[in-house]
């Protein structure tokens, strides 16, 4: 018989749980300050063209956005099939962007209002009579920085 006996191993020690809820809390206060919330409701369908020489905006917070194209779905049996303006979360016609882009100006600061660009995001199946109305009514507006949104492509389309 020996007089020293080997310690059995007794396992692994218990993993403390003890800052599992702090850490819980900075996931969640973390993932609540950078999420952001859709502003917009879109009542139209858009599919953007494809482009392949796109660029980024810089500052979307001096972004403002017109909708143009056939409303959804379920919107076609009040609205028809026919192309609508959204301008924030309602229908609008060529007659309302001045009071759009006034209000838009209004909401941001002074110094930034000759900074606003005035993005539309239209559908490619839309004619370009309403489009043109659009791009008029913003010129009568002063709003002369405006941007087409559309997707990137890396083919080149003859």
């Amino acid at each position: 018989m020996s007089k020293f006996k080997k310690k059995k191993s007794g396992g692994q020690p218990a993993i403390s749980t003890a800052s599992l809820p702090d850490i819980v809390f900075m996931l969640l206060f973390f993932f609540m300050v950078t999420t952001v919330m859709r502003e917009v409701t879109l009542k139209v369908e858009v599919k953007t063209p494809k482009a392949t020489e796109v660029n980024k905006l810089e500052r979307k917070s001096l972004v403002s956005y017109i909708y143009i194209g056939a409303p959804i779905k379920s919107l076609q049996s009040q609205f028809g099939t026919a192309d609508r303006i959204q301008l924030n979360d309602a229908f609008a016609t060529e007659k309302d962007i001045i009071a759009f882009v006034e209000s838009e100006r209004e909401q941001t600061n002074p110094v930034e209002v000759p900074l606003m660009t005035f993005s539309m995001k239209v559908d490619k199946a839309a004619e370009m009579g309403i489009v043109t109305d659009v791009k008029q009514e913003l010129r009568k507006a002063n709003a002369l920085k405006i941007n087409y949104s559309t997707g990137k492509t890396d083919k080149i389309v003859d």
